[in-house]
Formats: C-alpha cells, sequence, structure tokens
C-alpha cells in the first residue's frame, strides 16, 4: 500500500518488506538526530493493522499469545509473538488495549495469514477480529515527542516512542503538523542500536524467542498453556538455545554494508574458516557508525573477532551464551 508521504520533499522509497513507505528524506543522518532529540515522524503505513473487538478479546488472546493479556490495562503497550508447535516464531504482534478494541500491528505482509489464523481459532468466544489495514495507518512518534495525539486515536505508548493508529485519511494532514519526516533507515538505525529484533530480520524459520532475547518483552513465562509453550518451557528450564542475537561494530573503512544474510566466519579462522552465523540487519548509525544485528552460534567466544563477509566486526552479546 502506498503511502501519500511518498510526496513529500526527498522522499526516496523504501524497497523489499517495507516498500510503500519513504527509506528516508535525503539526510539519513539527520533524520536520525531527530528522531532521538524527540523531534519528528516515521511513516509506517505500510505495516498491517489487525484489530480484536468483544467482550472475551483479552481471555481470548490469552490463550494464543505468548504474552500474559488476560488482564491488560487499557492503555498499557505490550507486544507478543504466535509460535509454532514447534515453538518457532510465526507471528509478531505489537498491541494495545483501548478498553474496547485490541489494536496490534504486525509486519507488512504477514497480516493475512494471521487474521486467517485468528479466525480459525474463535470457536464459541465472543469476538471479532477484522483487517484495518486499509483504513488504519501506523505512525510513530519518537520517545520525547511533544507533539500532540489527536483525541480518540488509539495510542502505544513504549519507551522507544508512541505508535498512533491514525485514519488513513487523516494521515497526510497530521504529518504536516507533526515536525520533520525522518524515513525508515532512520527508525532502523535507532531499532538496531537497541537491541530490538524484528520478524524476518532477525528472524528465519527455526527462531525461537530465547535467541533474540523476546522472553519478558514479548513471552511470560507464568502464563497458562498456549502453541508452543513447551518448546519456551523446555529450553527456559533445561538448556540453552542454539543461537544468540550479537549486536556488531562494524570496520568503518568498508563503504558498503553486509547485507542481511552475510555470513559470519571467526577472523581468526581467516575467510575460509566455519560459519558461526549471519548478519540479520546492518545500518549506519549517526554516533556508532556501521553497526549490526546478528545471529550467532551460542558457542561463539564472546570475545572472538568476528569477519562479516571481508568486513571485520567485534560483537557485543545481546543474549548471554
Amino acid at each position: 500500500m502506498k503511502s501519500p508521504l511518498l510526496s513529500l520533499p526527498g522522499a526516496v522509497p523504501a524497497e523489499g518488506v517495507d516498500e510503500g513507505v519513504a527509506a528516508h528524506y535525503g539526510d539519513l543522518f539527520r533524520e536520525q538526530r531527530a528522531l532521538a532529540d524527540g523531534t519528528g515522524f516515521v511513516d509506517l503505513s505500510h505495516r498491517g493493522v489487525v484489530t480484536v473487538t468483544g467482550e472475551d478479546r483479552l481471555s481470548w488472546l490469552h490463550l494464543l499469545l505468548t504474552q500474559h493479556v488476560s488482564e491488560l490495562p487499557a492503555g498499557q503497550a505490550t507486544e507478543a509473538l504466535i509460535l509454532s508447535a514447534n515453538g518457532h516464531i510465526e507471528h509478531a504482534l505489537y498491541l494495545v488495549d483501548d478498553g474496547e478494541t485490541v489494536w496490534a500491528h504486525v509486519e507488512p505482509g504477514t497480516r493475512e495469514a494471521l487474521v486467517a489464523y485468528l479466525e480459525s481459532m474463535k470457536f464459541f468466544y465472543r469476538v471479532e477480529v477484522a483487517d484495518r489495514t486499509a483504513d488504519i495507518a501506523v505512525l510513530h512518534l519518537p520517545a520525547g515527542s511533544i507533539t500532540p495525539v489527536p483525541e480518540g486515536v488509539a495510542v502505544r505508548e513504549t519507551p522507544y516512542g508512541r505508535d498512533l493508529f491514525l485514519p488513513r485519511e487523516e494521515l497526510e494532514a497530521y504529518a504536516a503538523q507533526a515536525g520533520p519526516p525522518a524515513g525508515l533507515l532512520a527508525y532502523e538505525a535507532l531499532r538496531v542500536e537497541q537491541h530490538r529484533p524484528r520478524l524476518g530480520f532477525e528472524t528465519d524459520h527455526r527462531t525461537i524467542p530465547h535467541e533474540l532475547g523476546w522472553i519478558g518483552s514479548a513471552v511470560h513465562l507464568q502464563k497458562g498453556c498456549y502453541r508452543g509453550q513447551e518448546t519456551v518451557a523446555r529450553v527456559q528450564n533445561l538448556g540453552k538455545p542454539p543461537r544468540r542475537l550479537v549486536f556488531l561494530h562494524l570496520d568503518g573503512s568498508e563503504v558498503h554494508l553486509p547485507p542481511q544474510g552475510t555470513e559470519l566466519r571467526v577472523a581468526d579462522e581467516g575467510a575460509e574458516g566455519r560459519r558461526v552465523g549471519f548478519v540479520t540487519t546492518s545500518v549506519r548509525h549517526h554516533e556508532l557508525g556501521p553497526v549490526a544485528l546478528a545471529l550467532v552460534k551460542r558457542n561463539v567466544p564472546v570475545d572472538a573477532r568476528l569477519l562479516a563477509g571481508d568486513t571485520a566486526a567485534a560483537q557485543e552479546a545481546v543474549v548471554e551464551p
């Protein structure tokens, strides 16, 4: 769904899964600094929006999600996952309940499968699931923003900023008074700095929540059964995940960033050494320079120097081995 904000001066369209919104508006680092200072906004209108209404909405979602939501207070933001029977991550939902409706935004391209799954699980519960992507757009205000929120708009308030669920017909008018626009590359650079995983970037078909540090923030360990819980409990109580998320400082002399999927090897073993992981997201940060998130095998020493392709990389542990 192409955003009308792509008509703003300097807008350069994003590609791939983020197609439909701006990657940047002509000055990546200025846009990052503005967000870090609490000014401007990010157009996330390409993301899917799903709502659940009905008096059983929270108790029903509690049975399906990894998060404890049966008593979720109105206005309190949370995030949750849907797992496969084997505990692999299938969906990530960013939620808030306004007292009558649960609002969730999800990754582009995932909402249809999510809605189909939720519909298949309704049974006798008094709930209604709706895909609201066609009429509701997500817009992000950074932490510290003093831009007023329109009355009646659902808001997810988090330590990283506010996600607004705006009627699409109001998107352009609101953006005009919300400050300077920042593109998705700026938003992603801050996400990487904050070590926050993203479905489809830090995940593959076999990712489990422990590998990414999603235990706690998206997975509640003291709640009832849900699909995939056995894997979560087994890894939490009896073992360690096979991989772990790391933050990489990349060699700043390289012109190109290693793309997603670039193989990681132990530097001391050379370019032909064993493969120990892969880059998941790489960005240019306005203060830190080129950095990345990556998944590595759990047994890789935390002080091991790595090669991302032919780019030297120093790691910081996000998930402890």
